[in-house]
């Protein structure tokens, strides 16, 4: 626990010292002009800010080294080997992080060394100071490659939001107490006309950039919140990520309200050419205020450095949701009027914007300024939240304990056989021999999209205690949890496996969409595998068949199994049917890929519920047997092409044909995210 502390206070406070130099550079910059130049250079708090350069440049190592002291104890379990050269240099060596750490103290004595030249310097142009926090940009672009973006996945698209919101941060921050400086700054007071204009002009050229870099930091921090969040917002009022975060944003709102403050009411006091008293309140007013803004700031600073270590929304887990309700867009938009009302609300906020426009423009008064547009904002949460708002449960939000794999699906599918089937019918669809008699209708849970209007939460407490107002019974007493978890997973590859009969012999680039379950196998020569270890890897051809009816398929594919191989795709085979002892020998022989042997049945189980097609949709009775089939699945784990040769007749029997949706999936762009293991 106190490594933990001691990490994070120096995380905290190297964050911070970086962030000063880059914004009180910033500022510097800002103030300079060729009819203040003098005032700029001469002023006592350049001076200051110079000294507090040096010792907040060298602060920076010290923290990372202090960051590294604790990385290595925490790798390690122990203090003691603190004192092993070699853990330290297989840290460094061997891991991102000791990797990252190096470069990161690299920028840093870089650093160091131009705020020594800078000090130093005859000259105090103003492209020397910009070129300073350049540099001191360099240790947080480096720094930001160990959080929780580049941990997910590193790319362009997700780094450069993320690192340009820690450039805006630092430029907003940092510039902070460069300006306390100078308005605590005795020589620049209201004592001379010259100080004065340069006092206000330098602080209505940081308010208006300010302004700007301030939006630029919320619409950053809203894209990087969103995408770690993952549409899992309810993470924001039960996990410890999401409390910090929710906390971070409340912060932001009160410094946004004392800026507007600043902006609206204090400097235009301090602007005031009339009594001497007046401008001198202003002035005293800005002093106070700019403190205040300055203190929640560093303390906004502390909260994004423990979110920076807080587990990730996507690890993170509410067991136990103490809601009632829950917000739901999906589950909502298709009722009656809810559209209508959600855009009224809409308007409403739009309305509250343009309020906040016009009375800033008209100089309103700082309570009006701010208590009539939020006013508005609370009037359109009243009339857009409630129409969202669905029944929600103590397990809505709880993760699956089991993945969501052909094991699981297969059992599910038997338990629906043995509890389901007679009120929910043979498919899903809500048709089963007692339906008629029971007091409510039944939901189809096949053709329409329950699934993804509810949560696998919500089926779980479904199935386990029942639906309150409905027939439906609960199942605590009969199945245990793993089997209440193979039931969600078997109504979710029932509904998944309906939604993808837009699936064809043809790839549509880029277009991932199909998650299906995953297996483990043991193939013919005894090698235990499953689909996951193909990830990243290349494609994979599963084939399901019948013999000896698939006899002529299975040698065309054995023929072409060189060409497959070379374009980085595996076959696996899955006999529909028990296999004899003569027809296993005989296949045996002639295939060069995996045959599957253990493990087939669950696989044949849980894929055939993926073979309907827009022209086949098979939702009649028990649905068809199908002899062959095949699965085209690419190196990240979706399903991206499907061929039944009963019905799609020629398709994949030319290798040719075969071989371009191959090459059609190995051109495309790598879609970063695997399928999902667990149901969401």
């Amino acid at each position: 626990m106190m490594v933990e502390v001691i990490a994070t206070i120096a995380r905290w406070l190297q964050l911070a010292a970086n962030f000063v130099v880059l914004g009180s550079c910033l500022f510097i910059a800002i103030a300079h002009s060729n009819k203040f130049v003098h005032l700029v250079y001469s002023g006592s708090w350049i001076q200051r800010l110079e000294r507090l350069f040096l010792w907040l440049a060298f602060s920076i190592p010290v923290c990372l080294l202090v960051g590294l002291i604790t990385i290595v104890a925490q790798m390690t379990g122990s203090m003691s080997n603190l004192w092993q050269q070699s853990v330290w240099f297989n840290i460094l060596r061997d891991t991102h992080v000791g990797q990252v750490w190096l470069w990161r103290v690299a920028a840093s004595l870089l650093l160091i060394f131009f705020v020594l030249y800078l000090i130093n310097a005859a000259e105090k142009t103003r492209w020397r100071y910009v070129l300073c926090a350049f540099f001191a940009t360099v240790p947080l672009l480096v720094g930001s490659l160990t959080s929780h973006i580049a941990a997910d996945e590193l790319s362009l698209s997700s780094y450069v939001p993320y690192a340009l919101h820690l450039i805006f941060a630092g430029a907003w921050f940092g510039a902070l107490p460069a300006l306390l400086l100078l308005i605590y700054d005795d020589k620049h007071t209201l004592n001379l006309p010259e100080s004065k204009s340069f006092v206000i002009e330098t602080i209505k050229r940081f308010s208006a950039v300010a302004l700007p870099i301030m939006c630029l930091i919320i619409v950053t921090g809203i894209w990087i919140a969103n995408h770690l969040l993952e549409g899992f917002y309810a993470a924001l009022v039960a996990t410890s990520y999401g409390l910090l975060l929710s906390g971070k944003v409340a912060l932001l709102g009160v410094i946004l309200i004392i800026a507007a403050s600043i902006r609206s009411y204090w400097l235009p006091l301090l602007a005031n050419n009339g009594a001497i008293p007046e401008m001198r309140r202003g002035l005293q007013g800005m002093r106070n205020w700019v403190g205040v803004e300055f203190l929640f700031a560093f303390i906004l600073l502390l909260i994004a450095t423990l979110i920076a270590n807080a587990e990730p929304v996507k690890n993170a887990s509410i067991d136990d949701w103490f809601f009632p309700f829950r917000f739901s867009i999906t589950a909502t938009w298709n009722k009656p009027n809810v559209a209508l009302q959600v855009w009224s609300g809409f308007v409403v906020l739009i309305l509250a914007a343009s309020v906040a426009v016009i009375g800033f423009a008209r100089q309103w008064s700082l309570k009006r300024l701010i208590g009539i547009p939020v006013l508005f904002v609370i009037a359109s949460f009243v009339i857009i939240l409630p129409p969202l708002a669905i029944e929600a449960y103590s397990e809505t939000y709880r993760k699956p304990t089991v993945s969501f794999d052909a094991a699981s699906i297969a059992n599910g599918s038997a338990l629906y056989a043995q509890h389901c089937l007679e009120c929910h019918g043979v498919q899903g669809m809500g048709n089963g021999i007692k339906s008629r008699t029971l007091s409510t209708k039944l939901p189809d849970l096949l053709m329409e999209l329950h699934t993804v209007d509810h949560t696998p939460g919500d089926f779980y407490n479904w199935i386990t205690y029942g639906m309150k107002g409905t027939d439906m019974p609960g199942f605590v007493e009969k199945l245990t949890d793993d089997d209440r978890w193979d039931l969600v997973n078997y109504l979710h590859a029932l509904s998944r496996g309906y939604q993808a009969r837009i699936l064809s012999p043809n790839v549509v680039p880029d277009k991932a969409f199909a998650r299906p379950p995953v297996f483990s196998f043991t193939g013919q020569d005894g090698y235990q595998g499953n689909l996951q270890e193909y990830r990243s890897k290349g494609n994979v051809l599963l084939i399901l068949f019948t013999w000896p009816q698939s006899n002529e398929r299975l040698a065309q594919l054995s023929q072409a199994y060189g060409q497959l191989k070379n374009k980085n795709t595996e076959v696996i085979a899955v006999p529909i049917t028990e296999l004899g002892t003569g027809e296993l020998t005989e296949i045996r022989e002639s295939l060069p890929f995996h045959l599957i042997l253990h493990g087939g049945d669950e696989i044949v189980s849980s894929y055939m519920l993926w073979r309907r097609t827009l022209g086949y949709p098979d939702i009649i009775g028990k649905g068809v047997n199908l002899e062959h089939i095949e699965f085209m699945l690419d190196k990240n784990g979706y399903m991206r092409a499907r061929w039944i040769p009963a019905w799609d007749q020629f398709g994949w029997s030319d290798i040719g044909v075969l071989e371009k949706q191959i090459d059609a999936l190995n051109r495309e762009q790598i879609i970063s995210v695997f399928s999902d293991e667990y149901v969401r």
